[in-house]
């Protein structure tokens, strides 16, 4: 059995579809570990939504920023951005059904010495402890209430962890190094605002990933969200968005022997900017 992780996906179905071609599946025993954002921004939402629930247990997703953006907008608590593709699966017959699903999804996973989760890690958390945290997010998700969590989900503070947060400001905090974090400092300050390649930084702020002593380093962490950054095979980091709804390419990693797999994407027409508020999913 073969496990392959793929990248940011936003929607573009048609260069999944030539990915899955090219790789040497075995759909009776291989596995498909998708790093979040399913939808948005690409022009197939509906369909990869459709086709990653229609793949069962052969697939896991964890929850990514635009994923949570599609949930927030159904519920009106987040409006449309330009650019987004969302509408089609909240006018679809089996859009309750998908968003239903979405909502099950977990924020983190992890096996057989892999962790995978959509944006980052903050360095105070070990592996396991952080996936007890994600279990606090996904059962306030799931709950019949969801829909209080959701309302304020959104914000960047408080924008450090302390194990005495409480309340919807400690879910925040899990939900936004889970699915936003790029840049933190050494005791894990978060910054959301530089979405670009890792140069030219804030002072004090240094990839997620790079922080010295990192408690999470004992687990090789699969993660996406961060185009600009592209393919990072790190010793104990597989960051794989490597920009294909910006004309990049779609990427896929065979976690057993980190074989390599990509296809080449078309470059989308419309441009959804980059300047967005505080409480943007960016």
């Amino acid at each position: 059995m073969s496990t392959y992780a793929i990248g940011d996906l936003q929607g573009c179905f048609s260069s999944l579809e030539a990915l899955l071609v090219k790789l040497p599946l075995d759909w009776a025993h291989d596995r498909l570990w998708f790093v979040g954002d399913l939808v948005n921004r690409g022009p197939q939402s509906l369909e990869t939504l459709r086709f990653v629930k229609s793949l069962g247990s052969r697939a896991l997703t964890v929850l990514g920023n635009h994923d949570l953006h599609l949930l927030c907008v159904a519920e009106g608590f987040a409006r449309h951005h330009e650019g987004d593709t969302l509408q089609p699966i909240l006018a679809a017959d089996d859009g309750d059904a998908l968003l239903h699903w979405l909502r099950h999804r977990p924020l983190m996973h992890r096996e057989g010495g892999f962790a995978l989760v959509h944006a980052g890690l903050l360095p105070q958390w070990t592996v396991s402890q952080a996936c007890s945290l994600a279990l606090e997010v996904e059962a306030a998700l799931q709950r019949p209430d969801y829909r209080e969590f959701l309302k304020v989900m959104y914000g960047n503070r408080p924008h450090q962890w302390s194990d005495a947060l409480t309340g919807m400001d400690r879910l925040r905090v899990i939900t936004n190094a889970m699915t936003r974090l790029r840049l933190c400092t050494a005791d894990g300050v978060m910054e959301f605002s530089h979405k670009a390649e890792p140069k030219d930084l804030p002072q004090g702020f240094m990839p997620w990933y790079d922080v010295p002593g990192r408690q999470s380093s004992n687990d090789k962490i699969i993660f996406g969200h961060w185009s600009a950054l592209g393919l990072h095979l790190g010793s104990n980091v597989l960051a794989l968005d490597t920009g294909c709804l910006w004309g990049g390419q779609l990427t896929a990693v065979r976690l057993e022997d980190q074989a390599l797999f990509q296809v080449p994407c078309e470059r989308r027409s419309h441009h959804a900017g980059h300047a967005r508020s505080a409480t943007d999913p960016a």
